[in-house]
């Protein structure tokens, strides 16, 4: 789990998050999508609060849920932290940090069944340096994204843990998206990130456990934000081709 590779699934999983998120504003109210990403939400603000609070910035215009039609979260987008260059980064950093926490928490209470049946699929921790390495690369994101929905099909579906997992899993994965005006820092956060993957992966071996359970993490989060992409474009294709048919604008 190089640093480059480490940094570079990580603004994959911001990228895709924030397409996910993207999407579903196009084809759902934001009032009902707001609400139904709740859990995630403040998982993420509670994370931007501390990074506010920790660089000693000014929290500014920050709710959880506005009383509007929108139900959208709002956050300080001008923090104006006192630790200069670094702390843009900490504000960025915490909010993925508290998303990727919860989601390894979700996965170890909740999400027995479902992670214990994907853990034999996942990508490798290195980037392709040729093209046939690269299709290879594609066909990994395949059946990671294949190996989380059988674990999903082969779970207890009558269980309420089931599906408490997934939902959380959702809010959480589509809320690794950067709040408004910490784009910058989320970037610089994905990069801080990857640096401590690195160093970790320096004072350990790569079958440590902990190395072992944030690959783990990074791979459960990427599956889902994947087969939620997948399912999104499809969703929304078929609603634009709806439209046309009809003779729409879409």
């Amino acid at each position: 789990m190089t640093y480059i590779a480490l940094t570079f699934w990580l603004l994959i999983i911001v990228l895709t998050a924030w397409g996910v998120h993207q999407l579903w504003s196009g084809m759902v109210k934001p009032k009902v999508l707001n609400t139904l990403l709740l859990p995630g939400t403040l998982v993420a603000l509670i994370g931007h609060v501390l990074g506010l609070l920790v660089t000693g910035a000014t929290i500014t215009n920050t709710t959880l849920y506005k009383n509007d039609e929108s139900g959208a979260p709002e956050n300080t987008t001008h923090p104006d932290p006192k630790i200069p260059v670094v702390g843009p980064v900490i504000i960025g950093l915490l909010p993925l940090l508290a998303c990727a926490l919860a989601i390894y928490f979700v996965a170890r209470a909740f999400g027995g069944p479902v992670v214990g049946g994907a853990s034999g699929s996942g990508v490798a921790p290195d980037l392709p340096l040729s093209v046939a390495a690269f299709w290879q690369l594609l066909r990994d994101l395949v059946s990671l994204v294949e190996g989380f929905v059988g674990s999903i099909a082969r779970a207890d579906l009558a269980r309420w843990q089931t599906w408490m997992f997934i939902y959380l899993l959702v809010c959480l994965a589509v809320r690794c998206a950067p709040f408004p005006g910490n784009l910058r820092g989320a970037l610089g956060a994905i990069v801080v990130m990857g640096i401590a993957g690195a160093t970790l992966q320096a004072f350990a071996a790569v079958d440590d456990l902990r190395v072992q359970q944030a690959w783990a993490v990074l791979n459960l989060t990427l599956a889902a934000l994947l087969l939620l992409l997948l399912i999104s474009l499809l969703v929304r294709g078929t609603i634009g081709l709806i439209q046309i048919l009809r003779g729409e604008s879409t």
